[in-house]
């Protein structure tokens, strides 16, 4: 592969730009994102492989499971990314097996080069961008849901009509409905998911997360995955083994079905970014379900363990059978800390609160309803989204510390972790944070919207909500195209603008949508409050 890579992808990217040297600010190298583009490349063969063939359950999970493989922070391993590209080929050679001998080649189903994306023009770069990073933080969603056995239709053939339009030689006029219909299909796909989870786990309820690490073997669980954590569970269940959360697991600690076991204790650590730091010589082994993974430093590498598509060079990987006995294994080998050790939230919190999803919320509708007409709730913040290193990160702590004491705070996602353990007390017995849960429950914070506009007679860009939303990946891209879709205008986005928006197409969504890039806690407030 080449020694020289091109990745914009995300927020962290070079110097907003994109990185484009031997390695990208994320650790992967270039011949890893070499491999993960030809990946992208043979999936989009593959889809256009399916335009006038049918394809099979087999071929979308090949489809999705690919598209997450390329998300920020998944794998960093060119060996499994050379497996997934050979799946993804031999499931082409199974759906056209004459396309590989064709005397008269049409080259319609050839592995696509993403030079040609990469190298186009801005604007139609930038739109293909939002298309392609959209599905594939879509993808992330449909694999929770498939894992747990539900699936849907229309979002499955979105994945191949969207990959296919990749390739097309397009306008940014008939780009610009695609981009839009990312944002609809996805809403589909949220709602599949939340459906999955609730039917699967029960309805999120408010609980109380503590941050003490209690003495004795533990194993800390990272990433989205809540099929992987109840499997864990039910294996380590009885051995003397405390489970911890991490990061985006956080909010399983809601869920009826995970919380009733009792060796769930709490949760480790902070953000996802400070995970080399606070991993550093753990007691305990670490387990890794989804996209979250940064480069494993050697003080802990030897308690790393990895599963689904989340993959890193030399860690052991927990297959399809979900057989954690490596895991627990090495938990009971490093014993865990001699003594409790009390953790604390960046701001210094010994309790997390969770559990707060569209069905805990709009169970006490009437009583938001009625705070909010007797004037003890004045607006509502949705301060949501992924977290990342990048300075200025402090915006969202400001700004979440600033709101007015008679303000709610809805949060979802990683970013959460910024403001999380503060105290900001309750109005008429609601606390004034309430977590909502992962990226992947973003639909509970639409779905709440909604039934607020409603119940006021109103459009929701009319409600006293306002919209701060952090991104760093392609999760937070298809989330953000949804609420374009259902045409939710003035959202704050930061803490930069994403390098793939192109100035016409940043034009075009301030200009339709209100989207505005962060300033001061003090300016947005101002602005947002009169």
């Amino acid at each position: 592969m080449s020694n020289q890579m091109f990745c914009f992808q995300c927020e962290q990217t070079a110097g907003c730009t994109g990185c484009t040297g031997a390695a990208g600010v994320c650790g992967k190298s270039a011949a890893t994102a070499g491999l993960q583009d030809k990946l992208t490349g043979a999936l989009i063969g593959l889809a256009k492989a399916c335009e006038n063939n049918p394809y099979t359950e087999q071929t979308t999970k090949v489809i999705i499971e690919g598209l997450f493989t390329t998300i920020t922070n998944v794998n960093f391993n060119d060996e499994t990314l050379k497996d997934m590209i050979k799946r993804v080929e031999e499931e082409k050679n199974r759906i056209v097996p004459n396309c590989a001998a064709c005397m008269s080649r049409c080259g319609n189903t050839d592995e696509f080069d993403m030079k040609t994306i990469w190298e186009a023009d801005e604007d139609i770069r930038s739109l293909k961008s939002l298309i392609l990073f959209g599905i594939r933080g879509m993808a992330a969603y449909a694999y929770h849901a498939m894992v747990l056995g539900y699936e849907d239709a229309q979002v499955n053939a979105f994945f191949y009509k969207a990959l296919a339009v990749i390739s097309y030689d397009l306008e940014m006029g008939d780009l610009l409905p695609v981009v839009l219909e990312v944002g609809e299909v996805n809403l589909k796909c949220m709602e599949l998911l939340d459906r999955a989870n609730t039917e699967t786990f029960g309805t999120p309820e408010p609980t109380k997360v503590s941050k003490k690490i209690e003495k004795g073997p533990f194993i800390v669980i990272t990433g989205h995955d809540l099929y992987d954590l109840k499997k864990l569970l039910e294996q380590t269940e009885g051995k003397g083994i405390n489970v911890y959360t991490h990061g985006e697991m956080l909010p399983a600690h809601a869920y009826p079905e995970l919380k009733k076991f009792s060796h769930l204790k709490g949760n480790f650590g902070t953000a996802w970014q400070n995970q080399q730091k606070e991993f550093d010589a753990i007691p305990g082994a670490v387990l890794y379900t989804t996209n979250c993974l940064m480069p494993v430093k050697p003080s802990y590498a030897d308690r790393v363990f990895t599963t689904e598509v989340v993959s890193y060079p030399e860690m052991v990987h927990i297959g399809e059978d979900k057989d954690f006995t490596p895991v627990i294994e090495k938990a009971l080998e490093l014993g865990g800390y001699k003594e409790d050790v009390q953790q604390t939230g960046i701001n210094g919190g010994t309790e997390l609160m969770v559990g707060f999803g569209h069905g805990t919320v709009l169970g006490v509708a009437d009583q938001v309803i009625d705070a909010v007409k007797k004037g003890d709730i004045s607006h509502f913040f949705l301060v949501g989204g992924c977290d990342g290193a990048r300075v200025g990160r402090n915006y969202y702590t400001e700004f979440v510390k600033q709101t007015p004491e008679d303000s709610i705070i809805l949060t979802l996602a990683c970013g959460k972790y910024r403001f999380n353990d503060l105290d900001l007390g309750t109005i008429g017995g609601l606390p004034r944070i309430m977590d909502m849960g992962q990226c992947n429950d973003a639909y509970s914070a639409i779905k709440v919207a909604v039934a607020l506009a409603e119940a006021f007679e109103c459009g929701v860009n009319e409600l006293p909500l306002s919209m701060i939303l952090s991104w760093y990946e392609q999760k937070a891209v298809c989330i953000l195209l949804t609420l374009l879709h259902l045409g939710i205008k003035n959202i704050y986005l930061g803490p930069t603008l994403p390098a793939f928006i192109s100035k016409n197409v940043l034009d075009f969504l301030v200009e339709n949508y209100h989207i505005s890039p962060i300033s001061t806690p003090e300016e947005d407030l101002k602005k947002i409050l009169g």
